[in-house]
């Protein structure tokens, strides 16, 4: 992909080995922390131990697809990440129907989503603020990241560093303070005592709960692909996106097993269990009343808004990128292709500020980008087989990184994902399949776009 440039605009490696985990990890690590292990108990047979197993499996899956992520970001260091693979690999009309959906939907969705949800932590804290109090905060907010991000890449990627460490320090105090002042022994034998519908165990019937707690745990791990779409803003790309990606995949795994271990160390099993059928999922909050009493809320509520802010910064920064990239493959509009002086996509970055804009002020927010969930898991999946397209396409390409075990653990994250798109579409097959006309619509965009500035058809990485 050719670099387009607007005067001495440039891309500038302005992102460190740290900086890199922080936007995985930042993006990765939301206030889901605090709730979405209740999901993951429930749907383990309120089993810690089975439980504890899935929330590693979640981490396994999200590893091995970031291990073909890596691969890929190092040998084809390219702004866009994804939308560059599908597109080289498979067609052009791929990559546009990925980026069309992320750009109209996905991406912007989910940051008008995070930027609703941070004023909404508050309602219990400010008496009187209302839906259009919200809904003008999250605008406000979107439109500061927005602007920040202008300013080049340094100051953004800084941005993340510094709230990536904020928000993990209320999280780790909740979590230190559980493992110490906590005196329950959790029981971590991974049999549950029956089905979640009451009937004696099977072989079967213990698979089935594993997979379905596992797709809960990845909620939590959903953001481990964007780091590639800053790839040719990392200093020396080669070795540290590969390193980002493993060390922080890796370390949040850990990180997520470890935090719902201790809340079991305060919280009896059976006590946990009454609270979630009641309604009551945020344990988090409930272990951090109960050893630090009206400050542990306080706590919380500061962990849980520096973690979506930060998640926020990420999410402004990394998705930008995309919209970058169909430009510059002359398939969407010439403007988001070009880069100001600072070396940043600013048409990019005002485009999709609009769009989320626009997003925060329509209803039904979860209901919309809960539309793609199917096809993100599709792109993904064809991302993942990308590696398998790319060592044939390109084989004289540069690989200063390549997949362990390949290519077994390439087929096994496949499997894994087929799988995981399986089950969704037969929990929710209306949603699922009407996700997909989404990218279909974005088919009939490409034509017209391809038309009008003739494309880039990618023979070459």
């Amino acid at each position: 992909m050719k670099q387009q440039k607007s005067g001495s605009g440039e891309f500038k490696k302005e992102i460190g080995l740290f900086g890199g985990m922080s936007v995985i990890c930042g993006i990765m690590i939301g206030s889901g922390i605090f709730y979405l292990g209740s999901y993951v108990l429930q749907r383990s047979g309120y089993s810690l131990g089975l439980a504890l197993i899935c929330w590693l499996l979640g981490g396994l899956v999200s590893l091995l697809g970031g291990l073909c992520f890596a691969e890929l970001g190092a040998s084809d260091p390219k702004a866009g990440g994804q939308l560059v693979y599908l597109s080289k690999a498979y067609h052009p009309v791929l990559g546009f129907m990925y980026g069309f959906t992320q750009w109209i939907l996905a991406s912007s969705g989910s940051i008008a989503a995070i930027a609703v949800a941070i004023p909404t932590a508050l309602v219990d804290f400010i008496p009187g603020l209302t839906q259009l109090h919200i809904k003008l905060i999250a605008i406000a907010l979107i439109v500061l990241l927005t602007l920040f991000n202008l300013r080049g890449v340094k100051g953004a990627s800084n941005l993340q560093t510094f709230f990536m460490v904020a928000k993990l320090l209320p999280i780790f105090i909740i979590m230190i303070g559980a493992l110490v002042l906590g005196n329950q022994t959790p029981d971590l034998s991974p049999v549950p005592a029956s089905a979640p519908d009451g009937s004696p165990l099977t072989a079967g019937s213990v698979f089935g709960m594993i997979a379905f707690a596992t797709v809960a745990s990845l909620w939590a791990y959903e953001g481990w692909t964007n780091l590639n779409a800053v790839a040719e803003e990392i200093k020396n790309v080669k070795r540290n996106l590969p390193l980002a990606i493993i060390l922080g995949i890796g370390g949040v795994a850990i990180f997520y097993a470890l935090f719902n271990y201790s809340l079991m160390r305060v919280i009896p099993l059976d006590e946990a269990k009454s609270l979630i059928e009641s309604g009551s999922l945020y344990l988090g909050t409930t272990v951090a009343e109960r050893l630090f009493g009206v400050a542990g809320k306080v706590i919380v509520l500061i962990g849980m808004l520096l973690a979506m802010f930060n998640c926020l910064n990420g999410m402004v920064l990394a998705f930008s990128r995309i919209y970058y990239a169909m430009s510059a493959e002359k398939i969407f509009f010439k403007k988001l292709g070009t880069l100001n002086k600072n070396g940043v996509p600013a048409a990019s970055l005002i485009s999709q500020m609009i769009i989320s804009i626009i997003l925060v002020c329509l209803r039904n927010l979860d209901q919309l980008t809960s539309l793609v969930v199917f096809c993100g898991m599709l792109f993904n999946c064809l991302a993942v087989t990308a590696v398998f397209v790319y060592r044939r396409k390109y084989p004289d390409l540069e690989r200063p990184y390549k997949v362990w075990l390949y290519p077994v653990s390439v087929i096994v994250t496949v499997i894994l994902f087929v799988g995981l798109m399986i089950n969704n579409l037969m929990e929710d097959p209306v949603t699922a399949l009407t996700g997909l006309i989404v990218p279909v619509i974005g088919i009939f965009f490409y034509l017209y776009f391809k038309k009008k500035y003739g494309g880039e058809e990618k023979e070459h990485a």
